[in-house]
């Protein structure tokens, strides 16, 4: 039987905490065994954990023992984390898997060096900026990397452990685990967060009036030589400081930011949708969709028909439209809650 510990510790998030306990927990193999030992670790014997207190049964030499390690979010990025902690996650040999923000404490401990990442989008930038030896991509839901696996914010901290099921013990047994979840089978690892809003830049970001005006000037075809004259920089200077103080590349940015402002678009007003990537500055309506797919995930049509405000679709509804019915997984319940879910 496979061995699954998910580490606790103070300032743990429960929900996280939770995810892979139920989800691992509830795997049969076909002659009704279960699939996996599911134990949880801490460095004491309790740990606080928002709102409750968590007795914890076994100690860090459980990481030692398993085949499979599982590290939660953490609620404050700023909080100092159990040495113990990180040393044995950094000696463990066990296929390392994080939710959310546990990502920090994976690379505190030297593992995702050198290897491609992923954690909740808010905390994205901080991640790349704390270690750059991570490549941080902060659009995907999950990522395997080898034996390291990491997820994005709580939801699909789901995804993720179903997706290692599926790996482990085949499509089947997956769809069976996700039915006595409740839940539909995995998203794919490469499919976008539905992201809100970018968080603000910090008042001492140095790039701080360069993104101001990228904002403002979403609609111009803005070229890297052009972005780097406005900032008086080289392009090399400026895609290095780029990439240090937001995680990304000066256009990957420019585009996200279109893309947000063509989900506003969509959302809030009638224009059509070939009018909408023109407005936000693309060349093209196939060029706006193609990135809207890459960047969100689905068209933008779909896009609108899921997301557009409910008195706007009985407007439509009402002036002869017809409304439209479109299948996300648990996405829509994770755009509603984008904010929020920092777990």
């Amino acid at each position: 039987m496979h061995d699954v510990v998910v580490l606790a510790y103070d300032g743990v998030v429960p929900f996280d905490l939770a995810v892979p306990v139920e989800v691992f927990g509830r795997v049969r193999l076909a002659d009704g065994r279960p699939a996996y030992r599911v134990r949880v670790c801490a460095a004491t014997d309790e740990v606080h954990a928002g709102a409750v207190d968590i007795r914890v049964p076994h100690d860090l030499t459980a990481l030692a023992e398993a085949g499979t390690v599982v590290v939660p979010g953490m609620a404050d990025l700023g909080e100092a984390v159990n040495v113990g902690i990180l040393e044995a996650l950094s000696a463990t040999a066990a296929r390392l898997v994080s939710i959310c923000t546990g990502a920090f404490l994976l690379a505190a401990a030297g593992r995702l060096d050198g290897r491609r990442a992923t954690t909740h989008w808010a905390a994205a930038a901080e991640l790349a900026r704390r270690w750059p030896d991570v490549t941080v991509d902060p659009e995907v839901l999950f990522v395997e990397d080898g034996p390291v696996l990491t997820s994005a914010g709580a939801a699909a901290g789901l995804d993720l452990c179903l997706h290692i099921v599926r790996s482990d013990h085949g499509a089947a047994i997956a769809a069976e685990t996700a039915r006595s979840c409740v839940m539909p089978l995995e998203r794919a690892g490469g499919q976008a967060q539905f992201i809100a809003h970018e968080p603000p830049p910090p008042a001492e970001n140095g790039l701080q009036p360069l993104l101001a005006w990228l904002t403002d000037n979403l609609h111009r075809p803005l070229t890297l030589a052009d972005i780097a004259a406005h900032a008086a920089m080289s392009t090399r200077s400026l895609s290095r400081h780029f990439r240090h103080q937001t995680g990304t590349t000066p256009l990957r940015w420019l585009n996200r930011q279109r893309i947000r402002r063509a989900q506003q678009l969509l959302e809030r007003t009638d224009q059509p949708v070939e009018r909408v990537g023109t407005l936000v500055g693309f060349a093209s309506p196939t060029a706006f969709r193609e990135s809207f797919r890459q960047v969100v995930g689905v068209p933008p049509r779909v896009y609108r028909a899921a997301f557009r405000p409910a008195e706007r679709r009985q407007s439509r509804v009402a002036q002869g439209g017809s409304p439209r019915s479109t299948v996300f997984d648990r996405s829509r319940k994770e755009s509603a809650a984008a904010s929020g879910e920092c777990g």
